[in-house]
């Protein structure tokens, strides 16, 4: 009876239309319909080469880089199965968070330089003899904008991501985890941007976000400029990571803790969250205001908002339906 005078309660405290409810008939058909369409996706992640996909908790989806004969350096495919990879997560109901991390003795080593002297070698005998400067600039701009999605992909992805690091995170891993939610790492972990020491600036994000996430635009380009090496104990005191666990397996275990904690709450509530905070970086605040504001409009409406005051009141979990 206490439930239902909660209930009751609630009803009255929170706007009618909360309650509203699709046509059962409309719902049964939406979901015949995602469920074929998550089992071909399902299908589609185990097929990576360079990437290995578990689901170790509920609503919990691993990624974990998976070259470690070759220090998880980045090949060619790598950087297409990560925007795939990223993409079939965005719409799977079935996951909520998302844990990156890598097999191996380290995180990564950055591009493949071996396999990417192939690539822009065989792109150099494609450019057309008389080809002026501004139509190979042209070719390589694409090049380099669908290298920038691989992880730009990380952070569009409305669930989070919570990057598990060990060892070497160098070059590209720089790029790749500044684009996630979170960052943990081990006590042996260090960071560096490594592409002024390869006679190039880095391209693919970390110049653009590194600066937003530790808030010291010196020691980004000290970093930046000299290819030192970040350690762990001062990657968190500059904000980069946000615990150091003392060995990889306890990093994974505690990303993983993390990300199902996350799992647990409203995915109303937490997808928009992340979308907000993402928006609200990178926009003025009035703007960021109006834009959460709009949002709200919308997504007060959910089912969860009312199941997580319920679970409150009652001091029970509460159980979120699937998004």
């Amino acid at each position: 009876m206490a439930c239902v005078s909660s209930l009751s309660s609630c009803r009255r405290l929170l706007p009618s239309a909360l309650f509203l409810r699709a046509p059962l008939a409309a719902c049964h058909s939406r979901h015949m319909c995602s469920s074929s369409s998550e089992k071909e996706d399902m299908s589609r992640l185990g097929e990576f080469t360079t990437l290995a996909i578990t689901r170790p908790r509920p609503f919990v989806v691993q990624v974990e880089l998976n070259r470690p004969e070759k220090l998880n350096a980045m090949n060619r495919a790598f950087w297409k199965e990560m925007v795939e990879c990223f993409q079939l997560l965005a719409r799977d109901e079935n996951c909520r968070s998302v844990v990156l991390s890598a097999a191996g003795k380290h995180f990564t080593a950055g591009i493949d330089l071996m396999d990417f002297a192939g690539f822009f070698g065989e792109m150099s005998a494609d450019i057309k003899e008389g080809d002026d400067t501004a139509r190979r600039a042209m070719r390589l701009h694409r090049v380099i904008a669908e290298m920038q999605e691989t992880f730009t992909v990380i952070e569009r992805c409305p669930k989070p991501v919570v990057a598990a690091v060990h060892g070497a995170c160098v070059g590209g891993g720089v790029d790749m985890i500044s684009a996630c939610d979170v960052r943990y790492c081990s006590s042996n972990a260090f960071f560096q941007i490594k592409e002024v020491d390869l006679g190039l600036a880095a391209d693919v994000g970390t110049l653009q976000r590194l600066p937003k996430i530790v808030g010291n635009d010196s020691l980004v380009r000290e970093l930046a400029y000299t290819c030192d090496r970040l350690q762990a104990e001062r990657a968190m005191q500059v904000g980069l990571v946000s615990k150091i666990c003392s060995d990889a397996e306890s990093t994974r275990t505690a990303a993983l803790e993390l990300a199902e904690r996350i799992a647990e709450r409203s995915p109303v509530a937490v997808q928009g969250t992340k979308v907000n905070l993402n928006y609200s970086r990178d926009n003025p605040t009035a703007r960021a205001l109006d834009y959460q504001a709009l949002w709200n409009a919308g997504m007060l409406q959910t089912e969860d908002l009312v199941r997580a005051t319920m679970a409150h009141m009652s001091k029970e979990k509460a159980v979120f339906s699937k998004l």
